[in-house]
This record gives C-alpha cells, sequence and structure tokens, in this order.
C-alpha cells in the first residue's frame, strides 16, 4: 500500500516529495449528484486533492442520530475522490466555522448547561468522541496506506482563535489515532495564533489570503521542520445581509498564489468551490453587531455557485501549470438558465389558523428555542394580556428576529442587528403573537453556542409576561401546505406574510435555474420539496441557485414562505446569478 509521511523538508508519497494542491468543496454544500461534476472540474484545474469539513450538526440534529445518506454519504464522496485519481484532506472539527450554522457544533449541546465546548470538559468530549467515532468509521478505510485518497487529517480548526488548552487538543489526538488514524494529523491557524492553537506533535499549518512570503515566514518560525502548507489559503470571502457582494481581484489572487507555490508550499484554496447554504444551514457573525450570511456560499470562488469556471479558475490553472502539469482541456462555462414563469397562489395564512402550522405547547414562562426539542428555527408565541393602559413591551434579548402582533393587528418588528428589545403596544389588553425567526447561528468568537429564540423573557409595564402558548412551526411540512377551500388560491396583488404560496412551472427537462427573489421580502424557498434556503430583500443576494438534479422535465413545484411583503405573487427565473452589487 502507498505510504504518505512527513518527511525534514516536503510531504513524501512513497519516499518521494509530494506537493498538496487541494482545493476546499464541501459536500454537504452540494447536491450529490453534481459531486463527480465539482471533483473533475478541481481536477482539470490542475488539483491533486480535495479537502472538505465534516459538518457534525448536519450528520447529528438530535442526539443518538447519525445521517450517512444523500448528501450526507461521505464514503460515497470519498470514493468518487478516489475514482478521478485525486486525494483527499479531512477536517472533522469537531468545530469547523466555515460560516456554517453554529460552526458545525449540534444545539443540542446546549440543553446541558454545565457543558463547555471546545475544551477539556468530560461531557463535551463525550460527545465529541461518539461523533468521532461515526465519522472515522467512514474515513479509517479510505487513508492512503489502505489504498483510498486520505493524505491528511486536521485536529480541531483555527483554535488559536478560541483557546490554548493543550488538555483538550491532546485528548481529540489520541482518541483520533486510537479510532484508527494513521495518516499524519495537521492544525490550521491563522499565523499570529499559531502557538496558542497548535500542539507539539502534530504538524502546522497556516490560514491567510496575502503576503505569502511573510506569512509563510511566520509559519517556519513555529513549524521548524516539515513541508510548509497554507491550509486555507482565502482567494474569496462571504457575504451578509445587508452588505455587499465580496469579489477579489483576479490578478492579485493569482499572484499570491504564484508565490506561495514558488516558496515550495503545498496549498489548499479556500474555497474552490463554495456551493450553497441550503435550508437554513448558514451561520453569521456577531463582532458587536449580528450578521447573518446569505444562502449563496459563492465566496467569490474559482468554481463559482452553479459549478461554472469564472476568470479565477483560468487564472489559479495557468499559475499551477508553472510548477505542476495540468489537463489539457479546461470546462467550457454553461449556457444561459431557462426562464419560465410561474403564478403564485393557494395562500395560506398562519394567522389564520396556525394550529396547521404545528403543535401548540403550553409554558407558564417564555423559552428559549435551546430548551425546546428539537430546537426551532421560527416559532410563533402567543399569551393574553389585560392591562390597564397603552405600554411598552420588553424583551430580554431577540435572537434574531421578532414580528408582533396584537388582537392580529400588526404592531412591528424588532430586529438583533439593531439590538432592538422593546416596542410600544398601543393597548394592553388582547391576544398578543410573536413570531421568531432564527437568522443563522454564530459561527466564530465567543458567542457560538448561545441560545436562540426569546432570552430573558418579556415584561410588559413592569409586569412578567406568562401563561404563554408556543407553536414551533414544522418547517418541513410548509411547502405541502394547501388552502381548507379550493376557491382560496386566487392572489390579487401584493401579499402580506406570514403566508405560503405556490405554483408551477414547465422544464423540457432537468437544468440549474436562478430563482429571481427581487419583488418579494423575506422568506424561504422551495422546489420540488428542496429547500433552496432564505431570501431578503435588503441583499445583497438577489437569486437563489437551484441544482438541475432537484428539478424535473415536465410540471415543477414551487413552494414560497412568505414573511413580509411580496409585491408581485409570481416565480421568475433569470438566465444567470445576481448575487448583489460589490463594493467597487
Amino acid at each position: 500500500m502507498p505510504e504518505f509521511r512527513i518527511g525534514d523538508t516536503d510531504f513524501l508519497l512513497d519516499g518521494r516529495p509530494f506537493r498538496i494542491v487541494s482545493g476546499a468543496l464541501h459536500y454537504f454544500r452540494v447536491h450529490p449528484d453534481l459531486w463527480a461534476d465539482r471533483i473533475d472540474k478541481a481536477r482539470r484545474m490542475g488539483l491533486n486533492t480535495i479537502e472538505t469539513y465534516v459538518a457534525w450538526n448536519a450528520h447529528a440534529p438530535e442526539p443518538g442520530e447519525f445521517d450517512l445518506s444523500g448528501g450526507l454519504d461521505l464514503d460515497r464522496f470519498l470514493t468518487l475522490v478516489a475514482d478521478a485519481g485525486m486525494y483527499a484532506i479531512i477536517r472533522p472539527g469537531p468545530y469547523i466555522c466555515a460560516e456554517w450554522d453554529n460552526g458545525g457544533l449540534p444545539t443540542w449541546l446546549s440543553r446541558d448547561p454545565e457543558l463547555r465546548v471546545r475544551q477539556f470538559e468530560p461531557r463535551y468530549l463525550d460527545a465529541v468522541r461518539t461523533y468521532l467515532d461515526h465519522v472515522f468509521r467512514v474515513v479509517v478505510p479510505h487513508q492512503v496506506d489502505r489504498g483510498g485518497p486520505v493524505l491528511l487529517v486536521q485536529v480541531e480548526n483555527e483554535y488559536g482563535a478560541f483557546g490554548d488548552d493543550k488538555r483538550y487538543l491532546a485528548a481529540l489526538t489520541e482518541h483520533t489515532r486510537a479510532a484508527g488514524i494513521t495518516v499524519p494529523l495537521t492544525t490550521v491557524d491563522q499565523p499570529d495564533m499559531l502557538e496558542a492553537g497548535g500542539l507539539d506533535g502534530l504538524h502546522r499549518t497556516a490560514s491567510f489570503g496575502s503576503q505569502s512570503t511573510e506569512r509563510l515566514a511566520t509559519l517556519r518560525a513555529h513549524q521548524p521542520t516539515g513541508p510548509l502548507m497554507c491550509s486555507e489559503f482565502w482567494n474569496g470571502w462571504f457575504d451578509h445581509w445587508g452588505a455587499h457582494h465580496h469579489t477579489t481581484p483576479v490578478e492579485q489572487a493569482a499572484a499570491d498564489l504564484d508565490a506561495l507555490l514558488a516558496a515550495g508550499a503545498s496549498v489548499n484554496l479556500y474555497m474552490f468551490h463554495g456551493g450553497t447554504n441550503f435550508g437554513l444551514t448558514n451561520g453569521a457573525n456577531d463582532k458587536g453587531v449580528y450578521q447573518p450570511l446569505v444562502t449563496s456560499y459563492d465566496y467569490d470562488a474559482p468554481l463559482d455557485e452553479a459549478g461554472d469556471p469564472t476568470p479565477k479558475y483560468h487564472a489559479f490553472r495557468e499559475v499551477i501549470a508553472r510548477y505542476h502539469p495540468v489537463p489539457d482541456i479546461a470546462p467550457a462555462p454553461s449556457g444561459p438558465a431557462p426562464t419560465p414563469v410561474a403564478a403564485l397562489r393557494e395562500p395560506v395564512r398562519l394567522l389564520d389558523a396556525p394550529q396547521r402550522w404545528g403543535t401548540w405547547q403550553a409554558h407558564e414562562h417564555l423559552p428559549t428555542f435551546d430548551e425546546l426539542a428539537p430546537a426551532p428555527r421560527l416559532a410563533l408565541l402567543r399569551t393574553t394580556i389585560d392591562g390597564e393602559r397603552p405600554g411598552v413591551l420588553t424583551f430580554g434579548e431577540i435572537r434574531d428576529r421578532a414580528t408582533v402582533w396584537l388582537d392580529g393587528d400588526p404592531v412591528g418588528i424588532l430586529l438583533r442587528e439593531h439590538h432592538d428589545r422593546a416596542i410600544r403596544l398601543p393597548r394592553a389588553r388582547g391576544e398578543l403573537m410573536v413570531l421568531v425567526e432564527d437568522q443563522g447561528r454564530v459561527n466564530y468568537g465567543e458567542r457560538i453556542g448561545e441560545a436562540k429564540g426569546i432570552v430573558g423573557g418579556a415584561v410588559l409595564n413592569g409586569e412578567s409576561l406568562t401563561g404563554w402558548e408556543i407553536l414551533p412551526i414544522d418547517l418541513t411540512a410548509v411547502p405541502d401546505l394547501r388552502p381548507a377551500q379550493p376557491d382560496d388560491g386566487v392572489i390579487d396583488g401584493p401579499v402580506a406574510g406570514p403566508v405560503v404560496v405556490r405554483g408551477s412551472f414547465d422544464l423540457a427537462e432537468p437544468a440549474d435555474l436562478f430563482l429571481d427573489t427581487a419583488n418579494w421580502g423575506k422568506g424561504i424557498a422551495w422546489i420540488n420539496g428542496f429547500a433552496l434556503g432564505r431570501y431578503w430583500r435588503r441583499g445583497p443576494q438577489r437569486t437563489l441557485y437551484v441544482p438541475g438534479p432537484v428539478t424535473r422535465a415536465g410540471a415543477n413545484e414551487i413552494a414560497v414562505l412568505e414573511l413580509d411583503t411580496m409585491l408581485t405573487p409570481e416565480a421568475r427565473f433569470t438566465p444567470g446569478p445576481m448575487l448583489g452589487h460589490t463594493e467597487a
């Protein structure tokens, strides 16, 4: 069997120097029927390795579960990498950041108030060991020394940005080895955090996106022997709602990659292909202001969200060709996507019959989302108030968006990013309803693992509100909601949410599509039951990517949950993506 190890100056494959030229491709962000296409395009750019994180919360949404089916079939993904003649790097965390909801950590960890994540804490480590056992049962047979593609496994992820608990890192390393991982182990940190995040005996690598020569010199000071490697070469960046679409200059990114390869270093492009935060999987940042990430994870990567090569793809391919052979033929871009139109009909309004959207639960005191099992992403709260005068409704904290009604009349919206906590009520008597949305959990920094929903309860005129009913909305069932009466189907003009509407459109054959949300407000869209993700009028993202494998020849169904206002009740599609304005 092949042997892969770390030598004095190089990675060694069967005793010969081997440079890793890798690209990040997260299997859980790409439709599984498109994995082979994306892997092949990585090979044709000149890459020899595919790197992926493993998202713990995607595989294990509840304790005792571990899903390896469909888009989470890591075994199949690694087999496809091997079939393409490529190698693989696995980064199982347990924390991954990745602009992914909660940094990949399951929300159920926070149900234990004594559990502390990312440190040497027995309950956390017990859960992590169970998780890693599931992952490594898949990975172990795919290691290079067993004839598979896996060259490296990473321990934790940019840990120096969070802590310096060497006992924790040692415990992860010990369990990784005990579980059967025999290939070299690495860590990754930003250059100024290499000491805190590393562990003697593990090969330190760095993450950066510019000033390659200087950053590699810093890395060498912390990793005196062995190959230099940038495990995250940031060739793009992510977007959050309300800002601009980030891009990086192609020429500068190519020059920085050239400098890195000229220095003899190995590299992993972050990202080669970003993919999509399908469903409700986007993360968020909060460094004083809460900033949820958009649905697209295009990342301005060499291969765009829809799998098309960009100018950056061709520039990187040219750079790589200076150091390694690349295949003769680069992939061609796709043509314009179909542009069907569908009228949206059959409105089902949440406040008309909430019981159709879930099951009411009684709670004397207002719980957070994390105190419910499973934790919802959207929930309707109601109670009855009976005061003497108009007043101010105050919440402990909004996480992340709350829409308030009194006797069915809209009162207003409170937003976490505005630090809203209070709203005036025109009267203090009647049925109070609040729709609360989790817009994505923080994936980086000290607020990882924080509770969602209403935190700290609600107060009206100095009196705590009790006697609540909570309706966690079953979002898996929302696309199937239909009007109770057949004649409820017609929509005349703009429509106010929360409401689900639906329509249909025909395709000659399955095809990638780009759903235009410009005339909608805020919500979630599904095609043929597949959750595309969130849309929001504030941008920058305007189109939602629809992967071809979720469509079909003939009739296709679209369902839209509009939480705000939809100006035009129709679904339109554009020939290509529209990800918003750039800073320039």
